[in-house]
């Protein structure tokens, strides 16, 4: 019974659930009744379902079918009326038809009439649009245009200018079309070629600055040598001021202006041509020789394009390239001044160049930078000087050499550049100036030297005397109170001489000259450059000239008289050096000149040779004494050949007038007792063996000839007999010979009063054993024959004597 119960609620359940899809099914949209249909499919039901459906489907038949019943009537009634309205409908449109085909032919024109004035306003509309764009447009392609028209004429600072302007102001605004995004695609290309551009301009400029530094350079010395010539003629002339015209300050050199950023010019040639006119009463200014605007535009451009940095560096770097090879001297530049000339003129033209540069613009190079530069400049250019300069053997070189020097350094120090070194450098080149004068002067004195004629100057007229008077200083109140024609004591060579000691000072005083130097320090150089000239280079000479080997006493003689005057005209050197450095000579430190001790020494010189030279020529005479020493004939007169050498002696010391008077005696008695010394000699002399009593006659007939010319004062000033006893030696050894006073000799030996006191026993042993084995041929002895045997014995006991006599002296 339950399950009945049951099996009645599932079906109730069922038939309601069935009810609720048919009513779902009949009010919802067909396209959504597909989960409706899903749930019939999945349930157990279905046939029953269908059941339901089918009876639900018979019952709206049924109730259609009654509805069309009750309406069918009202149906046919409508069916009639709707013919009726298609027969009118059809007369409506045949009149609309007809009216339209009316309408459309009378409507034609003005269709067509419309469709133009429709097509002219899409025309207007779209002209008015692209004017509108175009006015957008035209801006942009004239900034382009000017942009290139910027470029092609290489105006690339405002071309750089246009472009920015062209980017961030015209083309943002028309940026949607394609030939805005071509221009836009090539901004990037366009700056790196306005900034190659520019750096090809800077790279030619550089070129142009390093071909023409040294024409730079040229300008800028002329400048500073302009301006030194005012400044000495202002010195001279203070009173001749008001009519100057300004100095030009050494940073407006250059007259390009930089009032801003942008570059006045718009050239780019980095050197403009300028033709050299020497004759101008002002040279053209080294700013009318450069133009900078490739560097102030390269420099602005790197600048906008935030590559500032890249541009410095690249500069510097080549700037250093250039400075390496204008510092590099040329290897024949010790030739000539011009290969000097240019070298400074290429170093001064790229300084005063990078002057320029630090002056009129912001970093591009900066003060370190410079000094960096300069100081590798000056050693360089130092170490060049030292080398080449020691090539230079010619003094004008030298000098020109130093005033170049200092016009070097004065341009570069009016730029600020510190030039002490260059001054330092100059004073070693002193020293070689010094050594080259020197060599000159050598030449000068050995022309002087052998173009001399070694005798007094004569003079015929008053004019001639002034003459000679005013190119050395000569006093001599006797000589001016003789007539004319008269002679100076002195030879041309002193007053040339002389004078050229003054040239060579003058010399010496041009290489001071701008050297900074105080007056002490100029007439310190000077003296002891005259001190060098005259102890070594004129000493030289002069000892030279005496030392010739074909130089005769006339000569030494003069040479004598010429360094006495030479000698006293030294204080008046002196004063010629203190009065062109104004330095008194009691001033402390101030050096002595040594001229009076060089002419001392050559004087000694000369002296000695005179000695040496009597001596030689009184040896000449010696040569030709041919003594027969086994003669026995009495001889009554002197040899010949002393005759002629006493005759030589008297005319020589007849010269001597001139000289000082212990200089004649000392040589007069040197050649004395040379001559006798030389008899001696020539009496005692080994290849004399024997020699007879007849040539010792002969010999003592010479003797007493040469104390004739002793006794009769061949020079003055000797006291009575001083001049004899040169011959004393010779005269005792004869005396005792011919007198035959061996007795006395040896009685008195060793007294101060003994009469042979020169005999010497050793000379007297010599000339008795030439006597020895003679006495047989000795025609005195001849009527003594008889004797000859006591004779002979008598010398043995002499010459036994002697030696005894010798023997207990030398014990």
């Amino acid at each position: 019974m339950e399950r009945g119960k049951m099996a009645e609620a599932e079906s109730l359940e069922t038939a309601a659930e069935h009810e609720r899809i048919l009513r779902e099914i009949e009010s919802t949209d067909t396209a959504c009744i597909g989960p409706t249909l899903r749930s019939v499919y999945d349930g157990e039901e279905h046939g029953r379902f269908m059941e339901k459906l089918e009876t639900r489907i018979r019952n709206h038949d049924r109730e259609i079918e009654k509805m069309c019943n009750f309406h069918y009537q009202g149906f046919v009634d409508s069916i009639t009326e709707l013919l009726k309205v298609r027969g009118e409908a059809q007369k409506l449109k045949n009149q609309v038809t007809d009216t339209n085909r009316k309408l459309q032919h009378e409507g034609k024109e003005l269709v067509i009439a419309m469709e133009e004035l429709k097509h002219c306003r899409l025309q207007q509309r779209n002209i008015s649009a692209t004017v509108d764009k175009l006015m957008l447009c035209l801006p942009v392609l004239e900034m382009y245009s000017k942009l290139r028209d910027q470029m092609k004429t290489k105006r690339h600072y405002p071309a750089l200018k246009t472009l920015e302007h062209l980017e961030h102001t015209y083309l943002p605004q028309v940026s949607h079309y394609r030939f805005c995004k071509v221009m836009v695609d090539n901004i990037p290309k366009l700056r790196e070629e306005i900034k190659d551009v520019s750096m090809s301009d800077l790279k030619d400029f550089l070129e142009s600055i390093r071909k023409h530094s040294d024409k730079i350079g040229e300008t800028a010395m002329k400048q500073a040598q302009q301006q030194r010539n005012l400044d000495n003629i202002i010195l001279q002339q203070p009173r001749i001021g008001s009519k100057r015209k300004p100095k030009k300050d050494a940073y407006t050199i250059f007259d390009t202006e930089i009032g801003s950023t942008s570059p006045k010019s718009e050239q780019d040639s980095g050197i403009l041509d300028v033709e050299d006119e020497e004759d101008d009463e002002e040279v053209p200014g080294a700013q009318d020789l450069v133009d900078f605007s490739p560097v102030y535009r390269c420099l602005h451009i790197y600048s906008v394009l935030g590559a500032r940095e890249t541009f410095e560096n690249y500069y510097r770097k080549q700037r250093r390239k250039q400075a390496r090879l204008v510092l590099q001297p040329p290897s024949n530049m010790h030739e000539t001044l011009d290969g000097y000339r240019k070298y400074f003129n290429q170093i001064v033209g790229f300084f005063v160049v990078e002057d320029h540069i630090l002056h009129t613009t912001q970093g591009l190079v900066n003060r370190a930078y410079i000094d960096e530069l300069w100081e590798m400049a000056l050693s360089k250019t130092i170490a060049a000087l030292r080398t080449h300069s020691s090539y230079c053997s010619d003094p004008n070189l030298v000098l020109d050499l130093k005033n170049l020097i200092v016009l070097f350094a004065d341009t570069l120090q009016v730029y600020g550049f510190p030039v002490n070194q260059l001054f330092d450098m100059l004073l070693e080149i002193r020293d070689q100036y010094s050594e080259t004068l020197l060599k000159k002067w050598s030449g000068i004195f050995r022309n002087i030297l052998d173009s001399d004629n070694y005798s007094p100057i004569p003079v015929t007229s008053e004019e001639i005397y002034k003459k000679v008077v005013g190119q050395f200083p000569f006093q001599d109140t006797e000589l001016e109170k003789q007539p004319f024609p008269k002679k100076f004591p002195f030879s041309e060579f002193v007053p040339k001489v002389y004078n050229q000691i003054k040239e060579f000072i003058y010399a010496c005083l041009k290489f001071s000259e701008d050297l900074h130097l105080s007056s002490t320090e100029v007439d310190d150089m000077i003296r002891k450059s005259t001190n060098l000239l005259l102890t070594r280079t004129l000493s030289s000479s002069l000892q030279n000239v005496i030392k010739r080997k074909n130089i005769g006493l006339t000569e030494l003689v003069q040479i004598i008289i010429n360094t006495t005057h030479l000698e006293k005209s030294c204080k008046y050197l002196e004063e010629f050096i203190t009065n062109i450095t104004n330095v008194l000579p009691e001033t402390v430190h101030t050096t002595k000149l040594y001229g009076t001790t060089t002419f001392k020494d050559a004087r000694h010189a000369a002296e000695e040779e005179i000695y040496t030279n009597l001596n030689q020529k009184i040896d000449q005479f010696l040569q030709l004494a041919d003594y027969d020493w086994m003669t026995g004939d009495l001889g009554n007169k002197a040899s010949d050949y002393l005759v002629d050498l006493i005759a030589f002696l008297r005319s020589t010391f007849a010269v001597f007038t001139h000289l000082p008077g212990k200089v004649a005696q000392t040589a007069c008695m040197s050649a004395c007792k040379h001559l006798a010394t030389s008899l001696m000699q020539l009496l005692l002399e080994a290849e004399v063996r024997q020699l007879t009593l007849g040539a010792l006659q002969q010999f003592n007939l010479d003797v007493r000839e040469c104390e004739q010319f002793a006794r009769s004062g061949p020079v003055p000033g000797f006291q009575e007999d001083t001049l004899q006893l040169a011959f004393i030696d010779l005269r005792q050894l004869l005396d005792l010979f011919l007198q035959w006073d061996w007795s006395t000799y040896l009685a008195d030996y060793g007294q101060p009063t003994c009469k042979y006191l020169r005999v010497n026993p050793v000379t007297a042993l010599t000339l008795l054993e030439k006597m020895k084995d003679t006495s047989r041929k000795n025609n005195m002895f001849a009527q003594f024959r008889k004797n000859e045997r006591d004779k002979q014995k008598l010398i043995d006991t002499v010459a036994k004597q002697l030696r005894g006599l010798i023997s207990s002296h030398h014990s």
